[in-house]
Order: C-alpha cells, then structure tokens, then sequence
C-alpha cells in the first residue's frame, strides 16, 4: 500500500514527500520515468534527453496573466548567475557563484541549509567567462556540485553536508569548471573549461556513490610519440599538424553533455581549439578532431562510437558545446530519432543520434564564414577568405557565436526549438607577436590592436547590424516560425511548458511569457535585473511554480556594460513565480556616488601603449576589448576604486567578488601602466560615458 501511494505522490508531482524524501528516490528508473514525475526538476534539462519542456499546464496561456512573485531569495556575489536548480520532493536545490550551493523549502523559500564549497578565489582569474555554474545533478539523496577549482562533489540532500569530494583536474592546464554535472545509470559526468588557455580538453565518468573514477575521454590527441589514451585519438591525430600536443589544443566540453538512456550512449558537445588560430597549433591545417564536434560515446566504458564536425579547422571561437537536445520526430514521412543543436557557428543541426549522420542542416542567423554544408561529405565548406591572418577580417558570427550558453528548449507540442539568437560581426586577427604562457588563461592567440582603421570600420558596421532575438525554429522544416526582437544581446536562456508557454528572462530588465505556437507576449514583469539562466517549473501540492535565477554576468556581459542596459540593477536573486503570488521585491539601493572624470596621468604614450598591451593581454576577456563593456565597465571607476586600484590588482582586495589578484603577473609598473591606459580610454570616451549617466 505504501508503494502505491508513493507512486502515485510522483504521478501527480504533488511532493507530498517534501520534508522526508530529499531526492532518495532519484535514481535511474526515475530519471527515465521523469514525464511520470512530471512536478519534478530532478536534473539540468529535467529529463535526459534535455528539452527543457515541463508538461505542466496550469500556468497557460489564459491564466499568465495572473502570475506574480510567491518568494525569492538574494544571492550574495554580484556575478552572473547561470544556473538552472533542481526541485525534488518539495526542495528547491540551488547553486550561486563560487558554487556555494543552498536548499529551500519550493513553496516558502525557507532556508534549510547552505553549504559552501570555499573555492579558491584566485581560480576566478582563469574563468574566461566570469565566475559561474550551470546547476547541479542528484542522486539517490545526494546532491551534485562541480566547482570552478576542479572539484566534484556529492552532499548529503538532507543536511547539506559533503558525503565524497574528488579532485577531476590536471595539473598543467588552466582548467576551470562551468559546466552542470550529468547524472546517468549510477556515473556521473563532468567536463571542464580551458580552452581559452588552450587547455587540452577531456571528459571524465565517476561512481555516483562513491566518487571512484570510471573512465576519461580525451577531446583532442596528445604527443603521437605515446599511446593514446584513447584508440580513436591516433585518427584525430592524422587531423593535426606541427607539435599541437606542446600547444595544448583545446577541445574542453565546458557544458553541453547529453545521456540517451534507449540507446545507452553519451553526447558530448566539443568546444573551440586554443590557442585561437589555426596557424599556432596546427600550422598545415586540418579538421582537428574532435574540436568543434559532437562525440557519440558508450556509456558504460567511454569508448568511442561516432562524431560530427560542426566546424572542421576551427579558428573562430565556434565551440559545439551549445545546447543539445534529443527528440523523436517525423522527417519524410518516417520517424527519426534525432539529436538538435544550434552551436555557435550559425547552423542549426539536426542528426541521427544513433549514427551521427547529418540529416539537414540550414543557417538560423546571417553566416559569412562558410558557403554552406557539402551533401556528399555533410562537411561545412569553409569560406577560405574566413581564415584570417595579421590583417583583420569581418566575420559573422562573432567569438559570442550566433547563439551562446543559453540553454535551449523544444516542445514536443508545438514541434519548435526556442532559444536566443546573436546576429553578431567582429574583426578577427592573428597575433604576430603571440607567445605561449602555460597555465596563463588568457592564450588566445588573437589581436585586438593594429590596423585602427580597419577594426574602427568592422566596429562601426557591427554597432549598425549587430541584432538579437527569441527564435522559434522548426527542424524538421529549418525554418524560422517567429521570433521576437530585443535591442542588444543578452536575453536568457529558454523554458517551454504544455500550457503553451515560453518563458525567458530578457535584457529589459523583464521576466517575460510568450505563446509557444505564435510567439504573442502574454506577461511581463520588471525584475530588477536579466535573468540570463533558464528557467524550470515544478508543482508542489497541486500548485505550479516558475523558478529563475537574475543576476547579469557571464561572457555575454563582457561586449556590454550594465550602464547600458538602461536600467539600475538589483543584487542577483533567485525568483519563484506562481499563480495569484504576491510578493514584491524591494526598492532599489542608491546607485551609488556619481563619477567624476579622472585627470590624466602624465604618463608617456610608450607606458599607455605598454598597458594597453597588458590590458588585451590579462584583462580584456572579463573586462570587454578596450575597457568597453565586461563584467565591471572599468572606463566607469570611482575615484574610491581608482585609489585601490593597486590593492585590488596587486593584492586580490577584491577577490570574493570574483577580481583575483594579479600580483604573481604583474609588477608595480605594470599595473600604473594599464591604470594609465584605463584612465586614457575613460576620457576618450568621456562624452558617451557621461551620456549615460
């Protein structure tokens, strides 16, 4: 009788166990079971295939309007915010940056405990991409967290409290992680970040319940003088020219990782070589497999079974690692099981998850870098003007691709994927003078300086092309549907639900809900801030909530100040929705004092030039090529700041807040240097600057 009723509290997702389950049932059947558990989030993407589709209707199209806040709760580090939590048995699980993770009651926002990993601060300097995560797994009462240094760890789901801790990093690279932990069948996965530092990038497969190693996938081959690691790497090999294995390669699978419990395989999604261009570490070209490519593996052994290249000799930053979405469609008539991706590089694809064939294949957003994709070969035809050289040269899309991290959802009503779209120009170029550092993170390879005339040119027609926008896209038919336009990039990530329902966190400063099957606005609520990580919906109890993360940040704040969102941010907070909620948020803190324009320095124009170097060099990748933009807009300084500005490079003043110390990099010159540069480019820019005010 008791079974019974248990099954029943997961058939109607009411959470009926909320005080006494704490996520012990969360195993396999369960997972796979998950459209029976339908009031559940109990992974990244809520069921394995990760469409990011909640069944739940009584939040639809006709009652939205009446959705208001139930509860939120502040998150204490003011930096992007990306993840997705998890909601079991009544218990919302969430992760913060520094990857402190809490547990909450899912209907009050009661704290149950917090537990905080105390990740080494100075890792923030090798994120490329700010100091996030992307959520969390569980299993079998335990809850799963990746941190930034290098760890996975399991806590107990009740009490918070670490049950095993396994250290997934080697030691030569600047590896981070970012990405979600995947759970399937008793492993748990995990990847790592890198690739900006041009770590060599792998994969690794541990014990759910006990954190013991299973097995590692490599992404990329090493020194061909060795064995292999894996036997499919002497094949990528023949793919790479020149000594690529002292470069590093690249290749890190930084989020997307995708578990097919029908045919037991693993995908992986492959991210951007490093360094950048080609011409360092692989000088006589090649494909460089597996960099750009999605990886079809065993799960129980990690042995190898397929690949698809979406960007064969990649120079462009177009990592794979995008979203990746498992469905059963009909194509031609015939019912075809199928894997979906819109990576960076402009292509939505559509491929047999069984085989690894290309199916179809069509541009979402304008493309210059490839004519489009060979029938014969399913291989892109790259553009040869694309790969470009010391002279910059115009491609679209952008190192910010034409549709980023931000995770992607389907409907299996409607038949549509939603996720954001980027149309995105910028200036590639070859660094002449590049030379490697190892374990620097910053090894990209690229230019940012020289030829003034011809990046003012390419940023001058980005600032009047560059557009964004919601896409629903049909992919059967690869063809856009609607979309819904946005004045600049930087609109969350995607939730679909059966009430016909899109929902997304915009770059308005809004929450908003759209119609799935027509893309109609149908609610919109100012939030104090962009809720850029996707949502998730639950039902406890018969109630039905929305849960997202807003807190601006992550690579896609580095191109684009706060200041110019048009609107004063709150601190970063989770939001939990419901119908009738009636809860209201704060009022807003004082923007702070006023910025008064610096005097110059005096320095001479070697110094500036000297510290405009250091700047490309050690702080353009949070803080936005020449100052303009980042995590932190640094042309906007207080004077307060501009004071510290030695204690907090030098010394890590500032280093919970995600601003590690500089000062085994950078002597004392080094730092007046790029402090006078900082100070030239705030009064370059002095009129726009003040402008927005």
């Amino acid at each position: 009788m008791a079974s019974t009723i248990w099954r029943m509290a997961l058939a109607l997702g009411c959470g009926a166990m909320a005080a006494q389950g704490f996520g012990q049932a969360v195993d396999h059947a369960r997972l796979v079971a998950a459209d029976r558990n339908a009031g559940e989030w109990m992974a990244p993407g809520r069921t394995y295939g990760e469409q990011r589709f909640s069944p739940l209707s009584q939040i639809n199209a006709d009652t939205v309007s009446r959705l208001g806040l139930a509860w939120y709760a502040d998150l204490p580090v003011d930096r992007g915010v990306e993840a997705s939590p998890l909601m079991i048995d009544g218990i919302l699980y969430n992760i913060e940056p520094w990857n402190v993770t809490t547990a909450y009651d899912a209907t009050t926002g009661r704290q149950l405990w917090r537990y905080d990993p105390q990740v080494d601060r100075d890792k923030g300097r090798l994120a490329c991409c700010d100091i996030v995560t992307r959520g969390l797994a569980a299993w079998k009462g335990k809850i799963i967290l990746a941190t930034l240094d290098g760890r996975l760890i399991a806590v107990n789901g009740k009490t918070g409290k670490p049950v095993w801790s396994v250290d997934t990093l080697e030691p030569v690279w600047p590896y981070t992680i970012t990405g979600a932990p995947r759970v399937f069948d008793g492993k748990v996965l995990i990847g790592n970040a890198g690739a900006e530092g041009a770590a060599r990038g792998y994969v690794t497969a541990y014990d759910a319940e006990t954190g013991r190693k299973l097995w590692r996938f490599y992404t990329v081959p090493g020194d061909p003088a060795k064995p292999q690691e894996n036997p499919i790497l002497d094949m990528a090999a023949r793919t790479w020219t020149g000594e690529w294995w002292k470069r590093g390669g690249g290749g890190t699978v930084w989020d997307s990782i995708v578990y097919d419990p029908e045919l037991d395989l693993v995908y992986l999604g492959v991210g951007n070589g490093g360094p950048w261009p080609q011409a360092y570490r692989s000088p006589d070209g090649g494909d460089n497999l597996f960099l750009s490519s999605i990886v079809a593996l065993k799960a129980d052994s990690g042995d190898y079974v397929w690949h698809y290249q979406t960007t064969p000799g990649e120079q462009w930053d177009y990592t794979a690692t995008q979203s990746m979405i498992l469905a059963d469609l009909s194509i031609g008539g015939k019912p075809r099981k199928v894997l979906m991706q819109a990576p960076k590089n402009g292509f939505f694809y559509v491929l047999d998850r069984a085989t690894g064939k290309l199916i179809s294949a069509k541009p979402y957003v304008a493309m210059n870098w490839a004519k489009g994709i060979d029938p014969a070969t399913g291989q892109a035809i790259v553009n040869p003007e694309a790969r470009y050289g010391v002279v910059p040269v115009m491609l679209t899309p952008g190192p910010g691709g034409g549709h980023n991290w931000n995770p992607m959802a389907f409907s299996p009503q409607t038949g549509l994927a939603y996720f954001p779209v980027t149309e995105m120009y910028a200036a590639y170029s070859l660094n002449p003078d590049f030379k490697q550092t190892l374990g620097n993170m910053s090894q990209l390879g690229i230019s940012t300086t020289g030829y003034e005339l011809s990046r003012k040119a390419a940023a001058d027609y980005a600032a009047a092309n560059n557009k964004a926008w919601l896409t629903a896209w049909d992919p059967v038919a690869q063809q856009e549907r609607w979309r819904v336009p946005y004045p600049m990039r930087g609109s969350g990530g995607i939730l679909a639900t059966g009430g016909n329902l899109v929902f997304q966190g915009t770059v308005g400063g809004t929450f908003a809900a759209y119609r799935a099957d027509n893309g109609k606005k149908l609610w919109e609520m100012p939030v104090q801030q962009v809720p850029i990580a996707a949502p998730i919906s639950y039902n406890v109890k018969g109630i039905q909530y929305i849960a997202v993360n807003a807190g601006w940040g992550g690579g896609l704040s580095h191109s684009t100040s706060a200041k110019s969102l048009g609107f004063p941010l709150s601190k970063p907070r989770l939001l939990v929705f419901k119908l009738g909620g009636d809860a209201t948020l704060p009022a807003l803190e004082d923007a702070g004092p006023s910025l008064e324009r610096p005097a110059e320095t005096g320095a001479s124009a070697e110094v500036i030039a000297h510290g405009e170097g250091l700047y490309a060099q050690h702080c353009a990748t949070c803080h936005g090529e020449r100052a303009r933009g980042g995590v932190k807009d640094l042309r906007r300084m207080t004077p307060a700041t501009r004071a510290e500005f030695y204690d907090i490079v030098l010394r890590g003043k500032r280093r919970e807040t995600g601003m590690a110390s500089f000062g085994d990099l950078l002597t004392q010159a080094d730092a007046e240097a790029i402090r006078a540069y900082l100070i030239r480019r705030t009064n370059g820019d002095w009129t726009e600057i003040a402008g927005e005010k």
